[in-house]
């Protein structure tokens, strides 16, 4: 699932050659995949788009009104936004022309597609989704709290505002790192893989309960969030959609590398696996050495 860094990453490229620009075409391939319908997405032709940015795991494209195009009676200067959220297999892809008038069949999942045109110059961008569960979700909205999930959002890690001190105070629930790290309610934007990292560079267990760190592990632990995050962001600003998985992949020193070694130690990185995800960790840079058996059963916490 794509997250905090390669989101950014793509939002910063989509603004860049969408800002301005109008949307022509609307084209929803998968009903299921459209969570709103107040308003319309046929009421998305016309519009002009503002800005395309980021909440947490969310790509958020604000739209005004364009020539043709009506506020809607909305309060806040007609905006709407396309809200997508990629889950686990959702992705996009840009075109070089304006889509045809019907998404093809034999082309692969296509979710949606929009056909833009700025100074001139035509553009499409599809956004799909690979795999057996399909949960990629767009939502049209006039306000970003008609969202589900955005509302409940915790605070993005790599604001100004998320201190250290803000960060202890998530830390005071009982929860196992790797877990409370992940929670969107607690903090925005990071997940599976992330996490790992974070963890790596922090040389914490993924099983270590939260609430019992120390005032030095706490600030090693934001130390090696924020480092990591921002650095991984700054990496992946300037790749197209088609390089960003691949980029991600590339800087990865844990996530899905179990059996290769570990870049600092050379221990064996090792893997846990649960129902529907895996976690990957080195155990001397943080388990003392001990591999982490099962979830459940082990009692290796720190």
């Amino acid at each position: 699932m794509p997250e905090l860094p390669e989101v950014s990453a793509l939002a910063a490229y989509l603004d860049e050659r969408l800002a301005g620009a109008t949307i022509e075409r609307v084209q929803i391939g998968a009903v299921h995949a459209l969570k709103t319908a107040d308003p319309p997405y046929t009421s998305l032709v016309g519009r002009r788009v503002d800005s395309v940015g980021r909440r947490g795991k969310f790509l958020v494209m604000v739209t005004v009104p364009g020539d043709g195009a009506a506020g809607g009676g909305t309060d806040d200067g007609g905006r709407v936004a396309v809200v997508v959220h990629l889950a686990l297999g959702g992705w996009v892809r840009m075109l070089d022309a304006l889509p045809g008038a019907k998404i093809p069949r034999g082309k692969g999942y296509v979710a949606a597609r929009l056909g833009f045109v700025r100074d001139g110059v035509e553009s499409g961008l599809e956004f799909t989704e690979s795999g057996t569960f399909k949960k990629l979700a767009l939502y049209i909205v006039r306000r970003l709290e008609e969202v589900p999930g955005i509302t409940d959002l915790g605070p993005e890690p790599l604001e100004d505002d998320f201190t250290l001190e803000a960060f202890r105070k998530v830390l005071g629930h009982k929860k196992q790192i790797k877990g409370l790290l992940r929670d969107q309610k607690l903090i925005a934007g990071i997940g599976n893989a992330y996490s790992d990292e974070i963890l790596h560079a922090a040389k914490i267990s993924p099983f270590a309960i939260a609430s019992t760190f120390d005032d030095e592990t706490s600030e090693r632990l934001y130390g090696a969030l924020r480092s990591v995050l921002a650095t991984a962001q700054q990496d992946a600003l300037g790749h197209g959609p088609e390089d960003l998985k691949d980029e991600k992949r590339r800087t990865m020193r844990v996530h899905r590398r179990a059996g290769e070694p570990c870049p600092v130690c050379g221990d064996t990185i090792l893997e846990v696996s649960f129902a529907d995800s895996a976690l990957q960790y080195c155990p001397t840079c943080q388990t003392g050495g001990k591999p982490l058996a099962d979830r459940r059963t082990s009692k290796f916490l720190k």
